[in-house]
């Protein structure tokens, strides 16, 4: 995800928490979601693929009882006393998938609410692909020389909100092998990371993130640990009605999978670009690259009043699996209609409509960024990454600490707004106040429908 810590922005009102053991109280039941895996020569065949939610939207309870674990933004430090003994004192449930928290399932549709009001109130939700007719083991994605393609409905997301669908590299049991305090695994959606390296993970490595935990200042139902929870990611959604990015981030050689961060590696504030993952990536935005018309529901060429196709494709030297990654392309299909990708609107990048490693450089030249990108390894290190294969994350949220401007306004909010690469969308500055959101857009959604993937050109109508 792009520009600040979001995973400490999820907010969320139950009493959750990710654990380790497994508890008894719900069944844990996944909903269906059927994907499709495709070939030039044999077309798309229908796979028995479901989602699991991510274990920190879980109730975490006593083993042997009722009793919080984790209540708002605190621990019950008496039974946690240190991170080995939460583990082991305490367990994770199954989930309620609709009635608590907003997310259903229909044929190969995904909807997500953002505010979900039962006996609790429910913001936002974080799910996972699992693979075809597993309960126990993520599916992944090895993407090379391979496309990915999906329909969304963001029609019923403003600004302020952000419907996120991307790859982490998580591990495909969610750390269920590795960790012997880890008794829950992929089934109850443990192990998530991203290049943010989020401090807001409760359970990393196995263990409970309770060392130095910090309540948030902004949120009173999030809080940080001394760990953070780090991996490559590819977002290849990022969006509202208004405004949307698409976005690799890198990792340094040494992060394969996930990676349990601290101190000066989770390059947390003025360290940020010292840290082992590039947090800012190298995003492509159209309307940040100046073509203010081509996305957003006013008559742009991309109608987000109406569900559209999302045609993601990752390009490499030799066109084949094993060669490197060197293109990430982008095509949209709306009214029967294949649509090209923008172009970018300014001299110095008008040559360009997907990411390669010669855009991103000629971007943050343009906006004065740090490259980050290219020091972490580039667009052939995201390859790297696909080559051992990344978990299908699907999301909706509000930002809690920078109220989603990064995506949809204009952003710093302190710098020159005629300057390339500020404004990155039509939103105000004074928009996606989270209070304001979930108060005024509760009935806020989006649908994630007819997933895709296999050989380049197999997962769309080329002649449309």
């Amino acid at each position: 995800m792009y520009q600040t810590s979001l995973l400490a922005s999820l907010s969320f009102l139950l009493a959750t928490s990710q654990a380790q053991q497994v508890g008894t109280q719900t069944a844990e039941t996944h909903p269906k979601l059927t994907t499709q895996k495709c070939t030039t020569a044999g077309g798309c065949t229908d796979q028995s693929t479901s989602i699991v939610l991510d274990a920190n939207w879980r109730w975490l309870h006593t083993v042997d009882g009722y009793t919080n674990c984790y209540t708002g933004q605190e621990w019950d430090t008496s039974i946690c006393t240190d991170g080995k003994t939460c583990a082991e004192k305490c367990a994770l449930d199954g989930a309620d998938y609709e009635s608590t928290y907003g997310i259903s399932t229909s044929g190969n549709a995904l909807t997500m609410n953002f505010v979900t009001k039962s006996s609790q109130t429910n913001i936002g939700g974080r799910v996972y692909l699992l693979a075809a007719d597993s309960d126990d083991t993520y599916e992944l994605f090895k993407l090379k020389n391979q496309e990915f393609t999906f329909d969304v409905d963001v029609s019923n997301l403003p600004c302020g909100l952000n419907g996120a669908l991307y790859f982490s590299e998580m591990d495909s049991d969610g750390g269920l092998s590795k960790y012997t305090t880890n008794k829950a695994g992929a089934k109850y959606g443990t192990g998530y990371c991203d290049t943010q390296c989020p401090h807001d993970i409760k359970f990393i490595n196995g263990e409970a993130n309770v060392q130095n935990w910090t309540a948030s200042s902004t949120d009173k139902n999030a809080g940080t640990g001394h760990y953070g929870s780090c991996c490559n990611e590819m977002d290849i959604w990022e969006a509202n009605s208004q405004a949307t990015a698409f976005t690799p981030h890198v990792c340094e050689a040494k992060v394969e999978g996930q990676y349990r961060c601290e101190g000066t590696e989770c390059g947390d504030g003025d360290n940020r670009y010292g840290g082992v993952c590039d947090k800012d990536g190298c995003d492509f935005n159209s309307y940040r690259m100046g073509n203010e018309t081509f996305y957003g529901s006013n008559g742009s060429t991309i109608d987000t009043t109406k569900k559209f196709t999302v045609v993601t494709q990752f390009i490499t030297a030799d066109n084949t699996a094993t060669g490197a990654l060197t293109e990430i392309r982008r095509k949209y299909v709306q009214n029967d209609v294949v649509i090209e990708n923008s172009y970018a609107d300014y001299e110095t990048l008008s040559k360009f409509n997907s990411i390669t490693d010669d855009f991103c450089a000629a971007q943050k030249t343009l906006s004065g960024d740090t490259n980050d990108f290219k020091t972490k390894g580039g667009i052939a290190r995201m390859g790297e990454s696909f080559e051992r294969g990344m978990v299908l994350v699907m999301s909706v949220w509000d930002d809690h600490a920078a109220n989603a401007l990064w995506l949809d306004s204009s952003y710093p909010t302190d710098a020159d707004a005629s300057k390339p690469g500020v404004k990155r969308g039509p939103c105000s500055t004074s928009s996606g106040v989270p209070s304001d959101v979930e108060a005024n857009d509760a009935d806020s959604s989006v649908i994630y429908s007819n997933i895709r993937y296999g050989d380049i050109g197999s997962t769309f109508n080329k002649t449309a």
